[in-house]
């Protein structure tokens, strides 16, 4: 799904070259920071142009990020083949080295969707390993009980359908009830968000603090 400001390009991954998608900022704003966004699992239809990933991406040009998104090895025009998430998460590395080189200075926010969060949440492990954290993470339909997910910051948003039969709510609940994370039930929800998209979009930018998206740290609140 292209908009009118979208660029196609092309970078080397771990098993060929990978395909992606840039999306700018609307009216040609500067961009306020760096948005990557995962699509779920390539084996059962998961690509870039998946309705959550778009949304995704479409909220992330709202609050004035420059948007990449890729298709995962043996998706689309990418090269390779499916490497259950961990040749994928080298690829999605790669995107962050290409997005910050082009648009150098900007605080990065890593975002997917189902198999899409068990890729960023492993990036935003390494990130934080080598002592660049990611800006914030946005996690829609967290692949807990089905992949290894690695504990995730405090402020990450968690978005979950209530009717999710692919990933049970109770799998996510019980992945992040010792990390004390908070999670968005969405009611009604399925899993691929069926008629309840525009909650995804509503809730990632009232969550979206101004000192977030700034990248100032946030006061801590008094206990």
């Amino acid at each position: 799904m292209l908009n009118k400001t979208s660029e196609r390009f092309m970078i080397a991954g771990g098993a060929g070259q990978i395909e992606g998608l840039i999306d700018l900022p609307a009216d040609g704003a500067t961009p306020r920071g760096i948005a990557l966004v995962a699509h779920p699992h390539p084996l059962y239809g998961g690509t870039m142009d998946n309705k959550v990933a778009v949304t995704l991406m479409r909220t992330f040009i709202g609050l004035g990020y420059v948007v990449a998104r890729i298709n995962f090895r043996g998706v689309g025009a990418s090269e390779g083949v499916h490497d259950h998430g961990h040749g994928e998460t080298d690829d999605m590395g790669l995107l962050y080295q290409h997005m910050t080189a082009k648009f150098p200075g900007l605080p990065v926010a890593l975002s997917g969707f189902s198999f899409g969060t068990y890729v960023q949440s492993q990036l935003a492990k390494r990130l934080a390993d080598a002592g660049t954290p990611a800006q914030r993470l946005v996690l829609v339909g967290a692949a807990a009980g089905k992949w290894q997910m690695a504990d995730i910051p405090a402020d990450t948003i968690l978005i979950h359908g209530e009717n999710d039969d692919t990933i049970p709510l109770l799998a996510v609940l019980d992945w992040v009830r010792p990390q004390d994370v908070p999670v968005i039930v969405i009611p009604g929800a399925d899993h691929f968000f069926h008629r309840k998209l525009g909650h995804i979009k509503s809730w990632v930018q009232a969550l979206w603090r101004n000192d977030a998206a700034s990248g100032q740290p946030r006061d801590s609140d008094d206990e």
